[in-house]
């Protein structure tokens, strides 16, 4: 038995039919070919899936489509300003924050989130925010450099 929802992704409007055990992430990247989320252990251990669901991260692969009608996504292409890039994804080619890249679109938005709570975060609340992202290339080291770039910039 099919559902209908509606929701909004990156500020536009989506309106679908989905089955009730379909997760958010096969909607994204399957349904509406957004394919920054990532299919990394299906268990939300890894993180590579996740998005913003009304401003706060999650691991898409455990949101069933069926919880998302009438809420708001964002996911990373989402966070491009009048074809600017967000400062977070600026700090985070400027500081060498990004090696694959599979991890990148969510630790980008776990981010994004913290920042929204606190413009001058801690080394600790960094780490605190991206605990739940796992990242196989960086040791991290230059996320948080990225980021903490950007309270320099601030007070700068």
């Amino acid at each position: 038995m099919r559902h209908s929802i509606n929701f909004k992704v990156n500020g536009e409007s989506c309106s679908l039919e989905v089955e009730p055990q379909e997760t958010l992430l096969e909607v994204l990247r399957e349904r509406l070919g957004i394919t920054s989320p990532k299919y990394g252990c299906g268990k939300g251990e890894c993180g590579v899936c996740t998005v913003l669901l009304n401003g706060e991260p999650v691991n898409s692969c455990l949101v069933l489509a069926v919880e998302v009608d009438g809420q708001e996504l964002t996911t990373v292409e989402g966070l491009v300003r009048d074809g600017r890039w967000h400062p977070l994804q600026e700090a985070f080619t400027e500081r060498g924050a990004i090696q694959c890249g599979f991890c990148t679109p969510a630790m980008l938005l776990s981010l994004a989130a913290l920042l929204e709570r606190n413009q001058r975060p801690t080394e600790g609340e960094i780490r605190t925010a991206i605990a739940g992202n796992l990242c196989r290339c960086t040791g991290y080291v230059a996320i948080v450099e990225a980021v903490l770039s950007l309270n320099n910039r601030l007070s700068g």
